[in-house]
């Protein structure tokens, strides 16, 4: 029988797959947005299973080369096999590296990100923000693109904000986390660090219906990752009213609704290496 961690493995990464749909479209307009240099050199760190690697390496174009790092082999393996499979390979390399302890020289490459990483966790954001500018040359970019908010339940706004006020609705943020410590004070990491002309922009995606079946099997899977573990957390009459409007098999099923729509969005913050 495998063990409860390799289940658990499993379970996230089958997640993150699945409810790619919904990110993969705001990541590519965020990263566009940045015009990163055709043919350059970058950094991904913290990149997981490797989608967001592969965004990097088509904005980078054919001749750049993008290096995702991270500590957990089974997300590289899968990382590994994305690439091979949208024939990336040549363009990405993947190693199991240490974010607070990067294993590459001062001004290696021409630009560094992380992406629902850095602002995760319990390491020290700007740490790993200084860590990420040693590697870049001067001038490059260093940006941190983060899942800051949703509105999935359309109708229902009070047992969405109750939801979300629970700790898997709230994550990254913890009750005992010092405010300066939250995602959304990032800005005040990169003036602190000293980066040139730090910018703060957020992006939103819009979701309505007709809603594809991928998009239907990734909505459903962000339920399950956002709220899926709250029948703790609030009333019995909330989790009653979350599994009927969340279950795929409920007759009220949200997603069935004619009009239904939903937005979320991903903040972003850079600035230039000094």
């Amino acid at each position: 029988m495998k063990n409860h961690r390799v289940l658990s493995t499993e379970k996230y990464l089958r997640s993150l797959y699945v409810s790619n749909p919904l990110r993969e479209p705001i990541i590519k307009t965020a990263i566009s947005q940045l015009g990163l240099p055709l043919g350059s050199c970058g950094l991904d760190i913290g990149c997981g299973i490797g989608l967001y690697s592969l965004l990097l390496a088509e904005a980078a174009g054919s001749n750049g080369h993008i290096v995702g790092i991270d500590t957990n082999e089974e997300f590289l393996e899968k990382a590994c096999s994305f690439a091979s499979d949208k024939r990336l390979g040549n363009r990405v390399t993947f190693k199991k590296a240490d974010a607070s302890k990067l294993p590459f020289q001062d001004n290696t490459f021409d630009w560094a990100c992380s992406m629902d990483f850095i602002g995760y966790g319990n390491q020290d954001p700007i740490s790993l923000l200084k860590e990420a500018a040693r590697v870049v040359k001067p001038g490059g970019l260093v940006f941190i693109l983060i899942w800051s908010s949703q509105m999935l339940l359309s109708g229902y706004p009070l047992l969405e904000a109750r939801l979300n006020a629970t700790s898997s609705g709230v994550a990254p943020f913890k009750a005992t986390m010092p405010p300066e410590l939250h995602f959304m004070r990032a800005l005040g990491w990169f003036h602190q660090i000293g980066f040139v002309e730090p910018i703060f922009r957020t992006f939103v995606s819009n979701i309505s219906v007709p809603l594809s079946s991928e998009m239907r099997i990734a909505l459903t899977e962000l339920f399950q990752m956002r709220w899926g573990e709250t029948h703790l957390e609030v009333s019995p009459e909330d989790w009653t009213e979350y599994q009927r409007l969340c279950h795929p098999d409920s007759p009220n099923f949200i997603l069935n609704v004619p009009e239904y729509c939903a937005f979320i969005t991903y903040s972003l913050f850079y600035g230039k290496v000094f």
